[in-house]
């Protein structure tokens, strides 16, 4: 995830809940042009976290590394940084 040091998640898939590693994060929606402003979220001492703009509920996962998911391919990478 070069250029970003904060992970950030999208969800093409349409998922309902996407289980991530960490706790502060961004999520970007989807991919563009469906994204929708990259928002900051953090989960603080909750384990889960809806994003306000696409409603995806977002569970903290102990078990995965930072740049995880579950689902499996819900990290979004930056085209113009890769």
């Amino acid at each position: 995830m070069a250029g970003h040091s904060i992970p950030h998640f999208q969800n093409d898939g349409g998922h309902r809940s996407i289980e991530i590693g960490v706790k502060e994060f961004m999520c970007v929606g989807a991919s563009v042009p469906f994204d929708h402003p990259h928002v900051f979220l953090d989960m603080g001492d909750d384990n889960e976290k809806v994003c306000p703009y696409c409603s995806t509920l977002y569970r903290f996962n102990p078990a995965l590394k930072a740049t995880q998911t579950e689902p499996v391919g819900c990290t979004f990478t930056n085209p113009a940084a890769a």
